[in-house]
């Protein structure tokens, strides 16, 4: 069971990582999406969507726009919220408490996306050269397999970002549950007011518009009243 588990979120993983920059862009590969789909494939939708709330705001300033490279929040959201489940499942455990411990874990884990990614990036230019060279030679075939591979470049950068993070969550929670549990059951109102609170301070310092800054908020509160609704 376990196993489906951490193979249909690689399958989410793989989709929505090349949502990202690949193809589609059907902004799939945000955390407010990313997360409730693959925890709904799970069977738990609630926990998606409080890890995709949590996560959003972190990195929504750093999109992957251009020569961009920022952590691969889609991947933390899709890792964090199967971690949870998994662990869930095997801890006999669940609550914010948990949620928080993986998000903890997750979030530094996801530096790892950065590295996959860029690499991906400077393959598919050399890749770009062989495209060339195709269409000088005639070889349209030889073309359309350049882009797939282009493709599968990303694909395999998705995947093993969410193997990374999901490999060291699955090992280190087990390990740290029974030590963070107490102390979060007290504070973890406050760790996960903290986290979307950090994620405004970082988008609020790149606006520059009164008007952005006030729909912003507006966003923000309707966010957070669904969040404490759920």
């Amino acid at each position: 069971m376990i196993s489906v588990d951490l193979l249909l979120g690689a399958l989410i993983a793989t989709i929505c990582g090349l949502d990202r920059v690949a193809i589609l862009q059907f902004m799939l590969s945000r955390p407010i999406v990313a997360a409730p789909l693959v925890a709904l494939v799970l069977g738990e939708p609630v926990v998606g969507l409080q890890v995709g709330l949590l996560v959003e705001l972190l990195w929504l300033a750093r999109l992957p726009v251009g020569a961009a490279v920022p952590p691969d929040d889609t991947q933390v959201a899709i890792a964090s919220s199967v971690m949870v489940i998994v662990s869930g499942r095997f801890l006999n455990a669940g609550g914010i408490e948990l949620i928080l411990i993986c998000l903890l874990v997750a979030l530094p884990l996801g530096k790892v996306g950065q590295y996959f990614e860029h690499y991906a990036r400077q393959y598919n230019v050399r890749l770009s050269k062989q495209v060339e060279l195709a269409l000088e030679n005639g070889s349209i075939r030889a073309a359309e397999w350049q882009h797939l591979r282009g493709l599968i470049s990303f694909s395999l950068a998705a995947i093993a970002t969410y193997a990374v993070i999901l490999a060291g969550g699955l090992t280190l929670v087990p390990l740290i549950w029974p030590l963070l549990q107490g102390p979060l059951s007290y504070s973890s109102d406050w760790v996960a007011l903290a986290m979307p609170l950090i994620g405004i301070a970082v988008i609020l310092g790149t606006i520059n518009v009164s008007r952005a800054i006030t729909l912003f908020c507006a966003s923000f509160g309707m966010a957070f009243l669904l969040m404490w609704l759920v």
